[in-house]
């Protein structure tokens, strides 16, 4: 299943870098794609972990950069 967020208040590209890096180590990710200049993260994941990938996320995303708000589109 693909899913669409925007994420504001990344501060670099390295930044970015490494938040796609946490997001695509969370179980039930196969695929994450940051990019900085958007602003939006595209995820393939596991259909029946849907609940669990986007609590995982919002974790991953608070820890890595605490300032950033995410939203799915």
């Amino acid at each position: 299943m693909k899913m669409k967020f925007k994420i504001k208040g990344i501060d670099c590209a390295n930044c970015a870098a490494e938040l796609e890096r946490a997001i695509q180590k969370i179980d039930g990710v196969t695929e994450a794609s940051l990019s900085f200049m958007t602003e939006k993260l595209v995820m393939e994941i596991e259909d029946d972990r849907k609940d669990e990938v986007l609590k995982n996320l919002k974790k991953v995303v608070k820890k890595e950069e605490p300032d950033c708000t995410i939203e799915e589109i």
